[in-house]
Order: structure tokens, then sequence, then C-alpha cells
């Protein structure tokens, strides 16, 4: 019965605040991830307007996925990215 109506924090078990908690952290991680990627990402690389695609982010865990799966064009990344890090050791060590 009292899955019919909204329960308030107080209400909840430690084990339901704990899964919503995880939930909530895993939703927004993979939306601020896609969002990153979706700003750094050049437009040529990115399959439609940039404008549907952060607002479709925003959209529970269903968006960043959909974005993170049919919203990016895949490949080699350009040479000289800039989040590319390169070594290269100096002569004589």
């Amino acid at each position: 019965m009292s899955s019919s109506r909204n329960l308030k924090w107080r209400e909840m078990s430690a084990g339901r605040k704990m899964v919503f908690v995880a939930a909530t952290a895993v939703q927004l991680s993979l939306a601020v991830g896609a969002w990153i990627d979706l700003a750094r990402r050049p437009s040529s690389r990115v399959r439609g307007p940039r404008a549907v695609w952060a607002l479709i982010i925003g959209i529970n865990f269903v968006g960043p996925l959909t974005y993170l799966r049919w919203g990016r064009v895949r490949g080699e990344e350009p040479a000289g990215d800039a989040h590319e890090l390169k070594f290269e050791p100096t002569a004589g060590q």
C-alpha cells in the first residue's frame, strides 16, 4: 500500500535511500560526462545539432546513453588533439 504513494525522505528505509542516492549519482555522472564530451567534441564529430543533443542528454538515464551510443561520430581522433598527452623522452636520458 505504501508503494502507491510518494514516500518522503524520512519515511524511506536506509536501503531505499542508498539505492536512490546511488541511482542519482550514476544519472548525474552520465549526464555530466556526456555534456563535457559534447562541449569538447568538434561539431564535425557530432551527429545532428548540438543544442538538440544537449537537451536529450538531460533526459534521465536514457539521454546520456543515447548520445554516447548514437550522437557521436566514431573513428580516429584528429592528430594533435588537445586531450591527448604525449611523452617524448629527450636525447641522452
